[in-house]
């Protein structure tokens, strides 16, 4: 998998750290060339669609892979992720990306995202979380197909799914600070209400740790004690 370039600091840092045959889980910097290609996987214009979950690597954490056949593509779902900062909602959209709502509720429903670390902060910019591992290169053993219009934006309190290059969608998502003006490579899950934003914002606030090498996990409040539907 081919690691976009990352222009600022700290994303440099963190595409430099651990293995290059494994490029971590990412989300380049606002400035991305423009020439990058988007991806298309529209889902099917009905009730219902099939996905395709490839295997990929080892889970950070035990999990199985999503069911795969009669996936929603229409309606909503909310989950509360309780973190040690405050509670955040997400409200996720499925007919956007039906077939990333669809893994989000199944690692849910397993636990996979709880007593977890959100591993990455660039303040302005994104908050990311999904990685058990907590090193940016942890997924669930599986990967998905982008599913892309070409006309996503990313505006504050976004939630969208990381990514190392085209079709490598896995279990690490971020969630917006403010408005980015990435180009439109990321599916867009859904949304983080006000409270929830005045959450991460106390999160964002705090900056990164400064014992970190990488200068990229956030000092406080980061950890996901579960998540929950509702």
């Amino acid at each position: 998998m081919k690691l976009r370039p990352l222009a600022l600091t700290a994303l440099a840092a963190v595409a430099l750290a651990g293995c290059a045959t494994t490029p971590p889980t990412t989300v380049p910097s606002t400035n991305q060339s423009s020439d990058s290609t988007v991806q298309s996987n529209q889902p099917t214009k009905s009730d219902i669609t099939t996905c395709t979950y490839r295997a990929a690597g080892q889970s950070a954490k035990p999990v199985d892979p999503p069911q795969s056949d009669n996936v929603p593509t229409t309606g909503t779902l909310t989950f509360t992720m309780k973190m040690t900062a405050g509670d955040v909602t997400v409200t996720l959209d499925r007919a956007g990306a039906p077939c990333a709502v669809n893994s989000f509720a199944s690692l849910v429903s397993q636990g996979y995202y709880d007593d977890t670390d959100c591993h990455r902060l660039v303040p302005g910019f994104v908050l990311q979380c999904g990685d058990p591992s907590a090193t940016g290169r942890g997924g669930p053993g599986y990967s998905y197909n982008d599913e892309l219009t070409g006309k996503e934006t990313y505006p504050r309190g976004t939630v969208a799914m990381a990514n190392a290059g085209p079709n490598t969608n896995g279990s690490q998502f971020f969630i917006v600070l403010a408005d980015a003006g990435l180009q439109p490579n990321y599916d867009v899950i859904g949304t983080v209400d006000a409270a929830g934003m005045a959450v991460v914002d106390q999160i964002a606030s705090a900056g990164v740790d400064p014992n970190d090498p990488a200068t990229i996990k956030p000092m406080f409040g980061a950890h996901i004690n579960s998540v929950t539907a509702g």
